[in-house]
């Protein structure tokens, strides 16, 4: 790995390659603008396939082998909406390494509060507007565009560089990226490296994000009638007592703890609990008669930091539910498992980070920051099932507008990144000196 700037090892090419970038801004503009306007909510999943084959088409055109991958089983939720992933093969890589760009074109429903078509893929005032501008649709465009203008500059690699996109990141990403790796198609013995340009910024490399425990706690009651609650035992009351016991014992713990990796915002650096939901009685309807809930359910969502083992985190919850409980004879309470994603972090000194920290100081003239995230992504399944764990992310849009109204991304950023991503996979990759 080169410890000079990447214009030194690479006379002229990194040159032609960063102009052929800026040449394709407007290119780059528009097929981001193309992936906005298919609106693939998820959920429940709609409109993969004419994602993916908008995707796959431009892949195409960029000389890579392109395949349809279809995620079948539970993950594929219904026939209705099916999970189609686009895979480009790179040529190449007999002698160099070969590195895998990833992005997810899945977005969350637009929700309310926008002052644009959230589909309309806007571009006014040098950003791009519309759910997905920031995650991570223009991250996509990105890496498609750094490999185009690799080729278009008439660079060979000696290694190669596949490019995917996936589904259902925004749900776990099981029949997306995890349905790539369970089935090899993503795995250690095909993929050296991994980058995932999710919306940290042109200046920042994510090398890791925080755990994450999905949990139910169920109250459970016992029915009477409304007029004389006395007979009977709300579920609903119980729960609030489950509520409490969180915000007065729980989260004084948990802010008391502090992580070493650099998750942003900064905040985020410590483990936090999140009521996700509450549902307890007669819901769903306009129509009520006189009971009292016999049950309620609440949903929470509890990060951890990597200084937190697994084991600690349920053993912490259950301990505190079943205190709750025993301090009163009549509750009845039960902790019910969700969801379980470990924190990964990319290896000290991994070369990935490396080579996008040196193309950020090219591009941008300024010291890459190295953050984790707050929440999960992809590289959880990069690390955890391919065992690819040179994986990190780094893309445009800013963090702090994912799944908000007016969701964009600065035109400029995205062409930056785009710039910084070619030069990372000409170091990583490699150029063949035939």
């Amino acid at each position: 790995m080169p410890n000079r700037p990447i214009r030194a090892s690479l006379p002229g090419r990194a040159d032609q390659v960063l102009a052929r970038v800026e040449a394709a801004r407007e290119e780059i503009v528009a097929f981001t603008a193309d992936m906005i306007r298919i609106p693939t909510v998820n959920p429940p999943g709609e409109l993969y396939r004419d994602c993916a084959e908008l995707i796959g088409r431009r892949l195409g055109e960029a000389g890579l082998d392109v395949q349809y991958v279809e995620a079948e089983g539970p993950a594929a939720h219904t026939a209705e909406y099916p999970r189609v992933n686009v895979v480009g093969r790179g040529v190449g890589g007999g002698a160099g390494k070969r590195i895998h760009l990833n992005g997810h074109f899945d977005v969350v429903p637009p929700g309310e509060g926008w002052s644009v078509d959230p589909f309309g893929g806007v571009v006014k005032d040098g950003r791009i507007y519309g759910r997905g501008a920031s995650d991570m649709k223009s991250g996509i465009a990105a890496a498609v565009f750094a490999v185009e203008s690799i080729r278009r500059a008439g660079c060979d690699l000696r290694g190669a560089v596949d490019i995917s996109g996936t589904v259902d990141e925004e749900s776990g990403g099981f029949a997306g990226v995890a349905h790539l790796c369970r089935t090899g198609l993503v795995s250690s013995r095909n993929t050296d490296y991994a980058i995932i340009p999710e919306p940290f910024g042109p200046d920042r490399v994510c090398v890791g994000h925080r755990g994450v425990y999905w949990f139910d706690v169920v109250a459970r009651g016992r029915t009477a009638h409304g007029s004389m609650p006395h007979l009977g035992r709300s579920a609903i009351d119980d729960m609030g007592a489950v509520l409490e016991a969180f915000r007065i014992r729980l989260a004084p713990r948990l802010a008391a703890r502090r992580s070493a990796l650099p998750v942003v915002p900064g905040p985020s650096r410590r483990p936090s609990l999140n009521v996700n939901a509450v549902e307890g009685g007669q819901t769903g309807g306009a129509d009520q008669s006189p009971c009292v809930a016999d049950r309620c359910t609440a949903t929470f969502d509890r990060r951890f930091i990597p200084e937190e083992s697994w084991d600690e985190v349920r053993a912490e919850i259950i301990d505190l539910v079943g205190r709750v409980e025993a301090a009163d004879p009549g509750r009845r309470l039960g902790v019910v498992d969700r969801l379980v994603v470990h924190p990964v972090q990319a290896p000290p000194g991994s070369p990935v980070v490396a080579a996008l920290s040196h193309a950020i100081r090219e591009v941008r003239g300024r010291e890459a920051t190295l953050v984790a995230s707050p929440g999960t992504y992809d590289q959880k399944h990069f690390d955890r099932i391919a065992g690819v764990e040179h994986c990190v992310a780094y893309g445009p849009g800013p963090l702090a507008e994912a799944h908000q109204p007016d969701e964009s991304c600065a035109v400029d950023d995205l062409v930056a990144c785009t710039q910084v991503l070619a030069l990372a996979v000409l170091e990583l990759a490699g150029l063949d000196a035939r």
